[in-house]
């Protein structure tokens, strides 16, 4: 029997286990959460309470990933919202506000990270054959720096190896994969970590009658005057509910307490947000997050790869969350995989290696996005902004006008 593991039940994991359920006969998907059976936010996902934005092209591979699923209705049934990219959204740049146009080409999907894990989730395991979830813990690779053959795992009962034709790493910036490769003897991995220490801050609202239809609202941070990034952002979810998630870099952080959180939005360049929330119904405190970086290991650069070993998500990259990418570049990543598994014999030499080299191209120019603007910032730690950066940024500035 082919069997695969992978390493986490986030998006990322169950992603990937859609993409291999038709080249193996069974496939284990294991987490260290109990998950829950429901729309209900857990543990590991450390951006879980936070606004997410699932782009057109992120929507897109999924459906590819899924095709018999109709992600974009049963999300849509569930209670997200779409929003067009050029009429649904106000948006307040450090150039002025973007205009809005008539049409009406893409769409991104609105929600909280909690309903789209759990809708996706249900529709990978309704719609694929052979996949199981089961609660454990990884705790390191088995085989050789030629190829990887299992996972060691520690369960409620104990420990055991579970033997694998491919393991798939989606556990999270938390992997440990780096050193479970140097245990195989593969060394040398270069890692990079630029660190614009920005804090997340959200709360949720309730949407105040008549303003239902009202577009997604942003105030993007300005990096370009050599002060601390501060931004906000309203986005519709399920519920007739606003999440409002507000984002400092080093120095402009946003306050942990409900008072501070009105004023931090009055004080932005524009306060719009602050005018639309003054009046609207709290419906939570505030949650605050910190683990924000952008992180990547340059896996596809390694001078050996096993096969059998794929890391995916944000065990491979993670990305400031200001961006809007991580799902989007998990599930490409994913759609790198099942695109190589159904033309290459699983057991192929290098099938791993060219797996590794697709995600790393998808995650190249989310990263180039993200650390381009992160190093713009004062105080932002493991990089200063290059001549390059800071042509890249006067392009950038010079499209927005546009």
């Amino acid at each position: 029997m082919r069997r695969a593991v992978v390493i986490g039940a986030g998006l990322g994991g169950v992603l990937a286990a859609a993409a291999l359920s038709r080249a193996v006969d069974q496939v284990v998907v294991l987490d260290r959460d109990e998950l829950p059976d429901g729309p209900e936010h857990r543990k590991g996902v450390p951006q879980g309470r936070h606004a997410h934005l699932l782009m057109p092209g992120g929507l897109a591979a999924m459906e590819d990933l899924l095709p018999a699923a109709d992600l974009r209705k049963h999300l849509l049934a569930a209670g997200a919202h779409e929003i067009s990219l050029s009429t649904g959204m106000l948006v307040l740049t450090p150039e002025g506000f973007f205009r809005r146009w008539r049409h009406e080409r893409h769409h991104m999907i609105t929600c909280s990270r909690a309903l789209l894990d759990w809708v996706v989730r249900k529709a990978v395991l309704d719609h694929t054959s052979g996949i199981e979830i089961r609660q454990g813990q990884a705790l390191g690779l088995t085989g050789s720096a030629a190829r990887v053959d299992g996972v060691r795992v520690r369960t409620a009962s104990g420990g055991t190896e579970l033997s694998a034709d491919i393991v798939v790493d989606a556990s999270g910036r938390g992997s440990r994969v780096v050193s479970w490769l140097t245990g195989l003897g593969i060394t040398g991995v270069e890692e990079r970590n630029v660190d614009s220490g920005l804090v997340n801050a959200t709360r949720i609202y309730r949407t105040p009658p008549g303003a239902e239809r009202f577009p997604l609202t942003v105030v993007q941070a300005n990096p370009y005057v050599s002060r601390p990034g501060r931004s906000a952002v309203i986005v519709p979810i399920e519920g007739n509910r606003w999440m409002v998630s507000l984002a400092g870099s080093r120095g402009g952080e946003p306050p942990a307490e409900p008072e501070g959180f009105l004023k931090y939005t009055l004080d932005l360049p524009h306060p719009i947000v602050g005018r639309l929330i003054s009046g609207a119904e709290p419906l939570t405190g505030v949650s605050v997050s910190r683990s924000t970086s952008n992180s990547r290991r340059y896996l596809e650069k390694a001078r050996r790869w096993p096969d059998g070993l794929v890391v995916l998500g944000d065990a491979l990259a993670t990305f400031n969350p200001a961006y809007g990418q991580g799902m989007s570049v998990a599930a490409l990543g994913a759609l790198a995989l099942s695109r190589e598994v159904r033309r290459t014999e699983l057991a192929a030499p290098g099938l791993a290696r060219t797996v590794q080299r697709a995600a790393a191209r998808h995650v190249e120019a989310a990263w180039s996005l993200a650390v381009g603007q992160d190093v713009l910032f004062p105080d932002v730690r493991g990089a200063t902004a290059t001549f390059a950066d800071r042509l890249a940024a006067g392009y950038s500035r010079r499209v927005t006008r546009a």
